[in-house]
């Protein structure tokens, strides 16, 4: 599968399968939830290491299913997937404010969990390939970045209205909030167009499943794409549960932290905007985009000043604009019957990084503090770069 070296008009279904996406990824973001669901744990009465409990519990759920529901989306709809998803999101969330309770968080978050890995995989699978047949495929990773910023957006919305929806009812408006906007992620999920053909042999995920890793286990290409994707996303993924912590040690009064945490997503949003001018960059350059963003976030970290939260802000811009690279390269290298099997396993394995940098950040941070460890953790990117640079000049030695 080749793509075209210039670009094709838009069509109606390639405007279809845009308009459905970024609504998707807003309704996936815009959740009310998301800013208090700690506060509801708490004031629950559970315990920090009860609610850290919960957190494994739903991290452990993604990374079992993660996988598996890839060769499932591969074997069947993959439209049927992306509506299911939503709907078990929202019967946790329903649970979460209905019975307030341990059980009832856990089982939410598997609910939650299962519910994400559906999604995952299944997504990008099938707006790569409805994208291909209307021969479109060049603009991938435009479409996607748009929809990432999409639902950064949605996210910043969703904190800033989650405040005065709490005021106004509690953790049950709040949490019906949420609800409804899962449904309306299933209703709009039904409008993907869908015409791809399952395989004959006939929704058996599990001859799915293998077919998909033989594939990667026989394509030198395949597998160092889908090696880039968790070596960009994983540390990046994880800091940035860190950064009011990040940007609180700077010194600022506690009510400046939400505005300088904007300024942070702003970057991250900037960065998935620009993925459609940015996805020709040839390996060197990709090596040079980590590479700076790397030297950004190092710097900014270690500087500790309010200022510096710009640099910390082009850093993440940098890397939302990788993570997107990075997804384009791994769909131009997969043939279609595993696609969505082989999303998913770079999915697992940047779960698996993303758990690998919490613990190290821990360790890190409690050691030297959240600076430092911010700055450390440009090391992988720079090794990343490395690798990367290394590879681009053994081709060029190859050619010559």
């Amino acid at each position: 599968m080749t793509l075209s070296p210039e670009r094709v008009p838009v069509t109606a279904g390639t405007r279809r399968l845009s308009r459905t996406l970024y609504a998707s990824a807003f309704c996936d973001d815009f959740v009310l939830l998301y800013p208090v669901y700690a506060l509801l744990f708490s004031d629950t009465g559970l315990s920090v290491w009860q609610i850290s409990s919960l957190f494994a519990l739903w991290s452990l759920t993604g990374v079992v299913l993660e996988v598996p529901s890839g060769a499932w989306a591969d074997a069947t709809s993959r439209r049927r997937l992306l509506v299911l998803g939503p709907l078990l999101t929202a019967a946790g969330f329903a649970l979460w404010v209905l019975v307030p309770s341990y059980g009832a968080f856990a089982l939410g978050f598997v609910l939650w969990g299962a519910g994400g890995a559906l999604g995952s995989g299944a997504l990008e699978a099938l707006v790569y390939d409805e994208l291909d047949r209307d021969g479109a495929a060049d603009r991938y990773a435009r479409v996607m970045g748009r929809a990432r910023a999409v639902g950064i957006a949605a996210t910043m919305a969703a904190m800033g209205l989650a405040g005065p929806v709490f005021s106004w009812g509690g953790y049950q408006a709040v949490g019906a909030a949420s609800v409804l906007v899962c449904l309306a992620g299933a209703a709009v999920a039904t409008r993907f167009p869908e015409r791809r053909t399952p395989p004959a042999a006939g929704g058996h995920w599990a001859a799915t499943l293998r077919a998909g890793l033989a594939e990667a286990r026989g394509d030198r290409s395949v597998r160092g794409a889908l090696l880039l994707v968790p070596a960009v996303t994983s540390v990046w993924g994880a800091l940035d549960e860190y950064t009011p912590l990040l940007v609180r040690d700077t010194g600022v009064a506690q009510e400046t932290v939400p505005w300088l945490l904007l300024v942070v997503w702003a970057g991250a949003t900037a960065g998935s905007l620009l993925a459609g001018p940015a996805e020709r960059l040839t390996t060197t350059g990709f090596a040079a985009l980590l590479t700076g963003s790397a030297l950004a976030l190092a710097v900014g970290a270690a500087a500790g000043t309010p200022g510096a939260v710009v640099l910390v802000a082009l850093a993440f811009g940098g890397f939302q604009l990788a993570t997107v690279l990075a997804d384009a390269r791994l769909q131009r290298r997969i043939e279609d019957t595993g696609r969505a099997t082989l999303t998913s396993v770079a999915g697992l394995g940047a779960e698996l990084g993303t758990l690998a940098t919490f613990a190290a950040y821990a360790a890190t941070a409690t050691a030297t503090g959240h600076a430092t460890a911010f700055a450390w953790s440009a090391v992988p990117y720079l090794l990343t770069a490395l690798l990367l640079a290394t590879a681009a000049r053994a081709a060029v030695g190859a050619r010559s």
